[in-house]
């Protein structure tokens, strides 16, 4: 590989269609694709990726059939029991990001329990996004700003450092490289703020198909790429 994104975000799309396609419950797609997302980690890990951000469950994923989302929190809370001393004993740093307390307070406490038990490693910076939502990021960040500002005596305009500095990803860089999976050509709703100037990879590969190989394409894509940032080649070179 060419060149490592330092920042690797995922939308990982293409479950629901992944069973379907086998005639299989749409829940055994979400069972396989946690096998995907756990071999990202492990090969972000080993290339020297920094960053690694998914896409979990969206804010719109609620109106999804009851049925599915239970399964969906279930899922997620078996996991975190299952895989969060692996993620320790490889220093993996653990964030869920989003809104939070919107979940149940058995599985808040799951999550809060596992950031916070693996809060000082320092290898890969695992960003687990639930209930996610970017244009809700963008309000939330807004009115803490607002928040902090009531009472100074005097307004302020809000600049794009004053946004970023309170968004969930605050400390974290941007992504160098989103990758969707599925073939669906949108970025639904994901870090709408942070994807500003990322390359973009689209697979036709579902997402529990989605492993080591597939991965390592899209990192090569990324590495062939000149990132600009508006200005020209020349300057770039």
């Amino acid at each position: 590989m060419k060149k490592i994104p330092n920042h690797v975000a995922i939308i990982m799309d293409g479950n629901g269609r992944w069973a379907k396609g086998r005639g299989l419950p749409r829940i055994a797609g979400h069972k396989v694709g946690a096998d995907s997302l756990k071999e990202c980690v492990k090969v972000c890990a080993e290339i020297g990726v920094k960053y690694l951000t998914v896409y979990a469950f969206s804010t719109e994923n609620w109106a999804r059939p009851k049925d599915e989302v239970s399964f969906l929190m279930g899922l997620l809370a078996d996991t975190i029991d299952r895989e969060v001393e692996s993620l320790n004993k490889n220093n993996v740093c653990l964030r869920f990001l989003g809104r939070l307390d919107q979940f149940s307070d058995q599985l808040n406490g799951k999550m809060r329990a596992s950031m916070d038990k693996l809060s000082k490693n320092t290898g890969l910076n695992l960003n687990v996004m639930v209930n996610y939502g970017g244009r809700a990021e963008i309000v939330d960040a807004v009115n803490e700003w607002v928040k902090e500002e009531e009472g100074r005596g005097e307004g302020k305009l809000i600049t794009e450092e004053k946004i970023s500095s309170h968004l969930y990803t605050k400390d974290i860089p941007d992504p160098d490289l989103l990758i969707r999976t599925a073939s669906e050509m949108r970025i639904s709703n994901f870090l709408l703020w942070q994807i500003a100037y990322a390359e973009i990879y689209v697979t036709d590969v579902f997402w529990p198909d989605f492993r080591r190989n597939e991965l390592s394409k899209a990192i090569e894509s990324y590495g062939s790429r000149e990132r600009r940032f508006g200005k020209t080649s020349e300057q770039i070179d």
